[in-house]
Formats: structure tokens, C-alpha cells, sequence
């Protein structure tokens, strides 16, 4: 097998290749001063079964063609079998129609993907996992709890409270919390669908002289993380930290979660970033097997 490292996933591309003992192929890329994209393949791929590893954070628009474009071009050049791996998948959030007239923008992407050629598809952590059922082909999602329940796990938190900033996100903190041999609950959070304004409420937790970690699928704005972190140190913690899958980290996100209380944020190579301490290359080698 072949492991080609997408323009935005280059080192977790290149850890996969390494971890799985697997040739490894780069690429020419770059843009045009128009914005457009233009990738090349260095070498062959005729007859060979190729892993992409290419995920589409922000510009994620600019990432999901350059996904297409090289998708459709392993296919072109007669690659024998192309496993498409998008560790964050862009636009799962929306997965369903919540007001008249919305797109259910994922089922769009998973048909283009699908479209371009991909032969098997593999995310991490996606938003919800009964959408890949908008594919023919063979997709799984790979859940990030157990490499950041490891990290935690080693890191010898005091008295250890695992806590999900909302109900969708429990089952992670459940997975982590079993791995690190703690405790773990939830917060109720409640999204406004027209503003987007996030309020929460908070659970009773004796957090007192305790180390909370908060964990989620993504860490977008920080506002969820911000509010539960609040309520943690107001409680007594004596350290609260942010643990995610996929670190997008914006407007002001870590300033936000900073003054709110989090002492420390880190998050999966899912989206490479300065605080992606914790590789998801172990799991996605597992998945291609």
C-alpha cells in the first residue's frame, strides 16, 4: 500500500506511512494567484491500493476540493483501490435539516467524495456517525477517546474528574473515564439555531481541589469549554484542561477559554496545529487494516 500525506496533513500523513511500514508518495502543490489549487503525484500509483490522508479544517472549502481534485486523479491514473481518510471532516455538523430549506451539507460532501472515486472512507470522531450512511462504499468513523484517554491517563491528574461540556459529547467522556479509571458527568448545553448564543448549565460536581478534564469531539470558539470551565474553577478545581479531537480553535478561542479558567488546551492531529500533542496515526493505521 501507498500512503500519500494530503497538502493539510502532511506530518500525520507521514507518521501513518511510518507507523503502517508503507511507501510513502508527496506531492507538487501550491496556488495560483487566483486562489485556485494545482497538485501533482510525484511518482505512479497504477495498480496500487493508495490511503489519501488529506483533512479539510479551515480554508475548508479550499480542502475538500483539493480532496476531490486528488481523489478523482489516484482513480485517473489507475490506482487499483483509493481509501480516502479525512481525519476532520468539514460541514459535519450539518447532518440534517433544522430549519425549512437548509442543505444537509455532509450527505453533499459524502456523495462528491463518493463521486470522485473513493473506494473506502475513513473520519475520526465525526459529529454523527449515522450519516455515513449517505455512502455505498464502506466507511467507518474511529474514535480519538482511546489516544486521549491514554494521555490523560499518563499525565497522574489529582483526583480526576472527566467532564463533557454537553450531552452529545458523554460518550467520549464516558471512553476516556474508563481508560483513566475516573469519574465523569456531563453539562447541558443548549444552542440557539437562529443566533448561534450557547448557554449552559452545569451539573453538581464537588470539584474541589480536583483536576477537571473537559473533553469534546471539536473545540471550535471555546464557548462551551469557556462556560464549563467557569463553573469548575468557581467550584473549587485546582486545574481544569481542554482536551479535543479536532483543535479549529477560532476567533479567539484560547484567549476565551484562558480568561475563562483553562489552564491548559490540548487537542489530536486531526488538525495540525501548536496543541495537537496527541497523534490519532496509531488508530487510522488500525482502520486502514
Amino acid at each position: 500500500m501507498i500512503v500519500i500525506p494530503g497538502p493539510s496533513s502532511l506530518n500525520l500523513g507521514a507518521k501513518v506511512a511510518e507507523i503502517a511500514g508503507c511507501r510513502r508518495v508527496d506531492l507538487d502543490y501550491k496556488t495560483f494567484p487566483d486562489g485556485e489549487s494545482y497538485i501533482r503525484l510525484r511518482e505512479a500509483v497504477a495498480g496500487e491500493a493508495v490511503a489519501l490522508v488529506h483533512t479539510t479544517f479551515p480554508q475548508q472549502d479550499k480542502r475538500l476540493i483539493e480532496l476531490l481534485l486528488l481523489t478523482d486523479a489516484l482513480k485517473d491514473m489507475g490506482a487499483k483501490k483509493v481509501t480516502v481518510i479525512a481525519p476532520y471532516m468539514a460541514y459535519a455538523r450539518q447532518d440534517m435539516r433544522f430549519r425549512d430549506g437548509e442543505t444537509v451539507s455532509i450527505k453533499t460532501l459524502f456523495k462528491l467524495i463518493e463521486g470522485a472515486g473513493a473506494d473506502q472512507f475513513i473520519t475520526v470522531d465525526l459529529h454523527k456517525e449515522s450519516t455515513l450512511s449517505a455512502f455505498t462504499i464502506k466507511a467507518k468513523n474511529l474514535y480519538a477517546s482511546e489516544v486521549i484517554g491514554k494521555y490523560i491517563r499518563d499525565l497522574n491528574l489529582k483526583s480526576p474528574y472527566i467532564l463533557s461540556p454537553d450531552k452529545g459529547a458523554i460518550m467520549i467522556a464516558k471512553r476516556v473515564a474508563e481508560i483513566v479509571g475516573a469519574e465523569y458527568g456531563n453539562f447541558e448545553k443548549a444552542r440557539d439555531r437562529i443566533t448561534g448564543a450557547i448557554t449552559v448549565k452545569g451539573e453538581r460536581v464537588d470539584a474541589s481541589g480536583r483536576d477537571i478534564a473537559i473533553v469534546d469531539d471539536m473545540i471550535s470558539t471555546g464557548g462551551t469549554i469557556a462556560s464549563a470551565a467557569k463553573m469548575m474553577k468557581d467550584r473549587g478545581a485546582s486545574r481544569v484542561m481542554a482536551f479535543c479531537t479536532h483543535p479549529l480553535l477560532v476567533a479567539g478561542a484560547r484567549e476565551r477559554m484562558k480568561t475563562s479558567g483553562v489552564d491548559e488546551v490540548l487537542g489530536t492531529d486531526t488538525v495540525e496545529s501548536e496543541i495537537s500533542a496527541i497523534s490519532v496515526a496509531p488508530l487510522i493505521v488500525k482502520g486502514i487494516s
